[in-house]
């Protein structure tokens, strides 16, 4: 069985996956191995990650890279939107904008918050920041979302 095909969310709504996923009674996505980043909160047209940045996430330069920010953020964003979705329909970003506002560091403790702006039958706009436990905003991102509706499960 495929890691994908363990992961129960054609069998939930989207807010009803994301709290299984949080009690542990749903694996967390695959990717997670890559950027790690961990659902803690959510609620309808919301919800919040908490991340750290590692060894794995630097650029040449020794710091890391936006691409690390942009993952999580786009997570957030995309997530935001399924909260809002039925069974059977999932959201996949097809536009996605980034504001860096402050270097991350390896090691340091940062929560994503994704929240849906709107939601139409095909299309989801949503908006994620990235703060540190202060308040700290490190970055800023905005993403639309396609709503498709699923195959049936297997």
């Amino acid at each position: 069985m495929s890691e994908m095909s363990k992961l129960g969310w054609r069998d939930h709504a989207g807010l009803e996956f994301f709290q299984e996923v949080i009690a542990g009674r749903q694996p967390q996505a695959p990717m997670d191995e890559s950027v790690p980043f961990r659902p803690v909160a959510v609620g309808e047209g919301w919800i919040r990650f908490l991340t750290r940045a590692d060894l794995r996430h630097r650029n040449p330069f020794g710091t890391v890279h936006g691409g690390f920010v942009a993952t999580v953020l786009d997570a957030a964003t995309a997530c935001a939107v399924h909260t809002r979705l039925p069974r059977g329909r999932l959201a996949t970003t097809i536009d996605f904008q980034m504001k860096l506002m402050r270097p991350v560091s390896i090691g340091d403790e940062l929560h994503a918050e994704g929240r849906v702006i709107n939601l139409s039958r095909r299309l989801g706009v949503a908006e994620a920041t990235l703060k540190d436990a202060a308040g700290k905003l490190y970055a800023h991102a905005t993403a639309t979302c396609m709503v498709l509706e699923t195959d049936p499960a297997p």
